[in-house]
């Protein structure tokens, strides 16, 4: 992993939002999960606090830890509440074969488009973040997903993270002191970190 710079959490909330509209193009208003993403990237920066921009290679794609996905709640759960790394979700994938692409067409309409759509960011954590997909999990440390489950999986099937294949991620970090916790409770925190960033 290499590291271009330390960057402020408003910055990364940008980018998030430039790079994720409310709906991909040939997907329905319910397949929109920016929301939890969001979440899950404010519920990093409650936790950590700090953040970097890094460029990982194809080791460290397949390498990072996935949380539960029942699969856009289709017929097969694609990644186990306890996780698992995108190299071996990939190789579930590979398993099931048409029967999860079959069973599960939300999920299998997500990795369809990612697969050749222009690759963006990922956003990562050193650990995992508070939140129903994330409590069951491991792995207490690594490189752990906030968004980005559907292209790091699209993107491995489609041969996109082959060669010298460099793909930059927000990965949040120990380091800084975080921002304090409200006595309203983790959902007015996040609420706070998103009002913080849209009015910056």
């Amino acid at each position: 992993m290499r590291i271009l710079a330390t960057v402020p959490f408003e910055q990364v909330l940008k980018a998030f939002l430039q790079d994720h509209p409310h709906v991909m193009e040939g997907m329905d208003d319910e397949d929109n999960t920016n929301d939890d993403a969001e979440e899950n990237l404010c519920q990093a920066q409650l936790v950590l606090g700090r953040w970097q921009r890094v460029v990982l290679d194809r080791s460290e794609v397949l390498d990072v830890v996935l949380p539960w996905h029942m699969g856009e709640y289709g017929e097969h759960e694609l990644i186990p509440p306890a996780g698992m790394t995108v190299g071996s979700a990939t190789t579930r994938l590979r398993e099931l074969d048409e029967a999860y692409l079959n069973g599960n067409p939300r999920c299998a309409a997500k990795l369809e488009h990612h697969a050749r759509a222009p690759m963006s960011p990922l956003y990562l954590s050193t650990r995992p973040v508070p939140g129903p997909d994330y409590e069951r999990l491991e792995a207490v440390e690594g490189l752990i997903h906030l968004d980005g489950l559907h292209r790091m999986l699209a993107w491995e099937r489609a041969g996109r993270l082959d060669g010298d294949v460099a793909v930059e991620a927000y990965l949040a970090v120990e380091g800084a002191v975080p921002p304090a916790r409200s006595a309203a409770g983790p959902a007015e925190d996040v609420r706070r970190v998103r009002r913080a960033v849209r009015s910056s």
